[in-house]
């Protein structure tokens, strides 16, 4: 274990003199002064879910028994730590209050009554960006599953929020240099608006949140970590510690509404044509209408930026065509618990049906299918010896492309893009470079991917399909021809490598589902290059 940094001494003796009692002889509140508002909508099939006794994150899913928030509860359980996280969270209130029942009700009021009674106050369940959820999802559904309970409980309730509320304040800013820090901020500023009486609780956020928003929040608009997924989650806590100021009257940081204007479009820009998201760096598709409702409360309208020069997207448009291209480099150390090996890979829809993907993302399983998720072989991009273009970790990268360039051109409608990483130099002296081109009408797209060593080396290009694509090689064998949902036929062929069909999994969706890729096999003796494209058929 590391020793504890100067700032991490620090920190842990002002959660220590946090968690005393205080010598003021204050009296608990009844309830919260001023509602606090979760705005986002809840699933009812999760929440009967829960009713069962099951909490389900990202396909993976825990027993809610008895007695489990008595247990250990660090990252050394068993199981998911994402899971464990979500648990203590109580985000999951928001699906057992979609549900709506009696039953509903009495399953949440039960299961926060018997965290405050068993739970420790060390550990994963105080971690900063934990407790903030926690904080905000208790005051955001308190109307739900507290207002009509009785008095010891709701006493109970309150002195755990303002306990909980004051060792979050004395942990910020927290060690934790992602998105997290910021639902760490939501929930002490939610504390500040239901207990007008601790003031130092806004006080001590809105020094820190000015610093997180410059430093999470790149100047396009992209979040620092590079996943859609945390962008959305982003931009979610954003608006909301937006609405608290205003529900507080107070004054927001001038940072704030910048970084919202600027989250939104680049959102759109990370959005396929069914609406949901590109399957980048711990991405699952999530729900069109969640990502509607995000913008819609982020307030800000327009078209979908083509280039994200910060964040290191790509958007080729055209006609019913979107592709969306990662050409940047990792996330940094600190920043890349979500980091895939997929640079250079992309994703193709036509209308709103999605041709070819990334498989998508398993962040809240263990070590062998998150791991497999994240490998370059998942990926839509070339991959040399079934090797990973960036060394997987536990908790981020290791090896990585250091320089990944990009150039693009457009001109009557159709777009080119040049572009190259060097994550492949270290192993094996390569240089990866792909181009791509899409017409005006986005019914032609090219490609050309090659490698640049000085000997030959042994290489695939994958291109994964939606679960949706039916694929048959030709008669000859050199293409595939890929039938849409919409009945529209695609054919992908390829000059300089073998063709072939072989099986493949999705999990961009809410379950693993079976699916098919086209692998262009090299050969290692001849051109380290491979043309393809494809073009609608009829």
């Amino acid at each position: 274990m590391k020793p504890p940094t100067p700032a991490g001494w620090l920190r842990d003796a002002r959660r220590r003199l946090a968690r005393l009692p205080s010598l003021r002889m204050t009296r608990l509140p009844d309830a919260p002064a001023q509602p606090v508002r979760d705005p986002w909508p809840g699933d009812p099939g999760r929440g009967a879910a829960l009713l069962k006794g099951e909490l389900e994150l990202g396909g993976a899913t825990m027993p809610l028994r008895p007695g489990m928030f008595a247990e250990r509860s660090g990252a050394d359980l068993s199981g998911a730590p994402m899971l464990w996280a979500l648990a203590h969270g109580f985000t999951w209130l928001r699906d057992l209050r979609a549900l709506g029942t009696d039953a509903a009700r009495l399953r949440a009021r039960a299961l926060v009554a018997e965290w405050i009674a068993d739970t420790p106050v060390d550990g994963l369940p105080q971690r900063p960006d934990v407790a903030g959820a926690r904080i905000a999802a208790w005051l955001g559904h308190y109307d739900f599953f507290a207002a009509s309970a009785d008095d010891a409980f709701r006493q109970k309730l309150m002195g755990r929020l303002v306990a909980d509320a004051r060792s979050l304040a004395a942990s910020l800013p927290p060690e934790e240099l992602d998105a997290r820090a910021l639902t760490a901020l939501k929930g002490l500023i939610a504390a500040a608006v239901a207990l007008p009486d601790h003031a130092a609780f806004l006080t001590r956020a809105l020094r820190v949140l000015p610093q997180e928003i410059t430093r999470q929040i790149l100047p396009d608009g992209c979040h620092c970590e590079r996943s859609p997924a945390q962008h959305l989650a982003a931009l979610q806590d954003l608006t909301e510690i937006r609405a608290l100021l205003q529900a507080a009257q107070a004054q927001p940081p001038a940072s704030l509404a910048g970084a919202i204007e600027r989250m939104a479009p680049a959102l759109r820009a990370l959005r396929h044509g069914d609406g949901g998201l590109a399957l980048f760096n711990g991405t699952k598709e999530e729900s069109a209408a969640l990502i509607d409702q995000v913008l819609a409360q982020a307030g800000r309208a327009g078209r979908a930026p083509s280039s994200l020069m910060d964040g290191g997207f790509q958007r080729l448009q055209a006609g019913r065509s979107v592709l969306i291209m990662d050409c940047g480099a990792p996330a940094a150390a600190k920043i890349d618990r979500f980091a895939h090996a997929g640079t250079l890979s992309f994703e193709l829809s036509i209308g709103r049906d999605r041709m070819i993907v990334n498989c998508g993302a398993a962040p809240a399983a263990t070590g062998g299918w998150r791991d497999a998720c994240r490998a370059t072989a998942a990926h839509s991009t070339l991959v040399i010896a079934d090797t990973n273009s960036s060394e997987l970790r536990p908790d981020g990268l290791g090896r990585r492309p250091e320089k990944v360039e990009v150039q693009r051109q457009e001109a009557n409608g159709a777009h080119w893009l040049d572009a190259s990483h060097d994550g492949y130099h270290r192993p094996f002296g390569a240089i990866h470079r792909r181009r791509l081109y899409m017409s005006e009408s986005g019914e032609d797209i090219r490609g050309e991917d090659a490698l640049e060593a000085q000997s030959p080396q042994p290489y695939a290009v994958r291109f994964h399909l939606h679960p949706t694509v039916d694929a048959s090689v030709q008669q000859d064998g050199e293409a595939v021809l890929l039938r849409l949902p919409s009945g529209s036929g695609w054919r992908l062929r390829a000059d300089g490598a073998r063709i072939g069909l072989e099986e493949s999994i999705y999990l961009g969706g809410p379950e693993a589902r079976r699916s098919e890729q086209v692998v262009l096999t090299g050969y290692q003796d001849g051109p380290q290059q491979v043309k393809w494209a494809i073009t609608k058929v009829g």
